[in-house]
């Protein structure tokens, strides 16, 4: 037995240095990993602190980016509401100008024409003066006169016609106080109150606008 115990002794002598030295270095090792790992868990940290901001960063970036395409698109709405009404003014200017331009062209002739009609006037007046059991052949040149009276009369309302004025004899029409001018009001028998016995002197209208209003006598009630 004792010789037993002496090999086992031997046999375990040389691996004692092994041991010890293991031991001694243990504790490096054991500083060295822990170092690591407080080193390994600071990157961690120190990555997740910046993916942390480089989320917020963009979140920010996309706050001003939306703040700012808001502002734009207000504006654009702003600028496309102005050149609407820019629009819309430009062609109310234009169709008011080429209304004046239309209506200058038909009435520009207004206060010609009226002038003219007086000279109608005095015609169909000289023609109506003369007695028409005169006009014979025994009586040549007061027809010849007469016959030229009434061609001139014919030939200026041809002109009127052309240029758009046209003559107003209302007699048994309605009243339109736009188109004649009551002179006076009487009972006729046969004839329905508001309608024109009578006209005094012809009316004149300008593509369709009164030049001057028939001079008439207006119906009454009995």
């Amino acid at each position: 037995m004792a010789a037993v115990a002496q090999c086992v002794r031997g046999a375990l002598r040389p691996r004692l240095p092994l041991l010890s030295v293991a031991l001694r270095t243990s504790p490096r090792l054991l500083c060295a990993a822990t170092q690591q790992k407080n080193t390994g868990q600071t990157l961690e940290e120190d990555q997740s602190q910046s993916q942390n901001e480089q989320k917020v960063e963009p979140s920010s970036a996309e706050k001003l980016l939306a703040e700012e395409k808001a502002k734009l698109e207000e504006q654009l709405k702003e600028v496309t509401e102005k050149y609407k009404r820019a629009l819309a003014d430009a062609e109310n200017v234009r169709q008011r100008s080429q209304k004046l331009v239309e209506e200058a062209k038909l009435y520009g002739i207004q206060s010609f024409c009226k002038d003219l009609l007086e000279v109608a006037d005095i015609l169909e007046k000289a023609t109506e003066s003369v007695p028409k059991e005169e006009i014979k052949d025994e009586n040549p040149h007061l027809k010849s006169l007469y016959e030229g009276l009434v061609m001139t009369e014919m030939q200026i309302q041809k002109v009127f016609k052309k240029h758009g004025l046209l003559r107003l004899n209302p007699v048994g029409a309605k009243f339109d106080p736009y188109e004649h001018e009551a002179l006076f009001h009487t009972a006729v028998e046969g004839q329905e109150p508001g309608t024109i016995a009578l006209v005094s002197k012809i009316g004149y209208k300008l593509h369709g606008r009164t030049l001057r209003p028939a001079l008439v006598g207006v119906v009454k009630d009995a």
